[in-house]
């Protein structure tokens, strides 16, 4: 004797929340995520050896690579100009009037930008100017 038959349904899983979520948490990710500018600057910097750890607290970079870019934190100059340099020191002075400024130029950094970043530094009338070097192993 056969009673009621019932028709089974396969049950299923329901997709749409799932992928509702995992877009979340990709959107989570991809706003919480923050990227080192740095990392993609690669600068060999000259030995000293008279090179000392970074202890400065308030500190203005001015960046020079190899190829003649010129970066001031992690905004890049359009125009390596003095007055352009000027410009962008004297501004980034205005937002930090007790910051260091320290040079970070390769070593294999055209000399002339070197010279023009000091030299602006010089007329915007910051003293406290430093350049970064590696401590020297000796070689």
């Amino acid at each position: 004797m056969k009673l009621q038959q019932e028709e089974r349904e396969e049950p299923e899983i329901n997709l749409t929340s799932l992928i509702d979520v995992v877009f979340l948490l990709l959107i989570f990710f991809m706003v919480s995520t923050t990227f080192e500018r740095q990392a993609l600057l690669r600068l060999d910097l000259p030995e000293a050896s008279t090179a000392e750890s970074e202890s400065v607290p308030d500190r203005v970079e001015f960046i020079v690579t190899d190829d003649g870019r010129l970066f001031i934190g992690e905004d890049e100059l359009v125009d390596p100009r003095q007055a352009t340099v000027q410009a962008a020191i004297a501004e980034r002075f205005r937002q930090q009037p007790e910051a260091v400024l320290v040079i970070r130029a390769d070593s294999e950094a055209p000399h002339g930008l070197v010279v023009r970043v000091l030299d602006s530094a010089a007329a915007e009338g910051i003293q406290r100017v430093s350049i970064a070097a590696l401590e020297d192993q000796g070689q």
